[in-house]
């Protein structure tokens, strides 16, 4: 009987809504540590994660047998949960609708897994609109306007 064999390197990048600053410094390890717990608990590789105040980058490596929005939907859900029950932010928080999900090859891990750690210096001189347009054009994904995240820039 034949094994399944694979190596498949995602980065997941998705909103809090409306854009708000909801993720304060003091709790983003906390956060960052329940969100690898969720995605480990799928049997998911946890490279990296950043949660910026108003958006997230985890850098997964899933096996094929997880459906990727699913991963997203649970993640998402989970953290809204745990941050509404346990760090009581002043707020009501939950994420914007969607994600990006861009896929990256082996010789590219270390890149990947470097930029999604350094967010805090790259937003310094970049807004988060600017970075996801970026990714979409860079991978080349089509898109419509409409349907792309809530921007309050």
């Amino acid at each position: 009987m034949a094994n399944t064999y694979y190596q498949i390197y995602i980065q997941l990048v998705f909103a809090v809504y409306r854009r708000q600053n909801m993720i304060p410094e003091k709790h983003r390890d906390e956060i960052e540590k329940y969100m690898c717990g969720i995605v480990k608990n799928k049997k998911v590789k946890p490279l990296a994660i950043y949660c910026n105040p108003d958006h997230c980058h985890l850098f997964v490596a899933p096996p094929p047998s997880i459906a990727i929005s699913k991963l997203v939907q649970d993640v998402k859900s989970n953290t809204t949960n745990f941050i509404n029950s346990r760090l009581h932010m002043g707020g009501a928080f939950s994420w914007q609708n969607g994600f990006g999900a861009f896929s990256y090859g082996k010789s590219q891990v270390e890149t990947v897994y470097n930029y999604v750690l350094n967010q805090h210096e790259h937003h310094k001189g970049e807004t988060f609109k600017k970075e996801y347009l970026e990714f979409l054009k860079r991978f080349d994904v089509d898109y419509k306007d409409q349907y792309l995240f809530e921007w309050y820039d």
